[in-house]
């Protein structure tokens, strides 16, 4: 299944399937960069199932590489589903997933109206 292409709030989002190959490493990343600029999309939605194991064992390094990958490609990115066995049983993760959503270039939501609301905000 190909991924979803849609406008929220004037942004071109472009949501990919749970199920399809993992993001496991940053040379993953080129993947999804290439599908979200080939639809001219502004924000890049991954499920959390289709990241690794290691993305979210922040002592690995993958979750920092691959979202800098986005960031330096000025490509957004929001991680959706629901992690939260994953962040109480890190408080690394629960930081670093605080901090994430602080900022306008990645975010993690539990879902799309999580994600819409968002969007929504002023200054989003």
């Amino acid at each position: 299944m190909a991924p979803v292409c849609r406008i929220v709030h004037g942004l071109r989002i472009l949501e990919f399937e749970a199920e399809g190959p993992l993001l496991k490493d940053d040379r993953d990343v080129a993947d999804f960069l290439s599908a979200a600029w080939g639809h001219e999309a502004d924000l890049v939605v991954l499920p959390a199932e289709r990241l690794g194991d290691d993305f979210f064992r922040l002592r690995t390094g993958v979750a920092g590489a691959v979202l800098q990958k986005f960031v330096t490609y000025s490509m957004r990115v929001a991680i959706l589903g629901d992690i939260s066995p994953r962040v109480a049983e890190s408080s690394a993760l629960r930081d670093f997933v605080l901090e994430s959503n602080r900022g306008q270039h990645v975010w993690f939501v539990e879902g799309m109206d999580d994600l819409e609301r968002r969007l929504g905000e002023p200054g989003a």
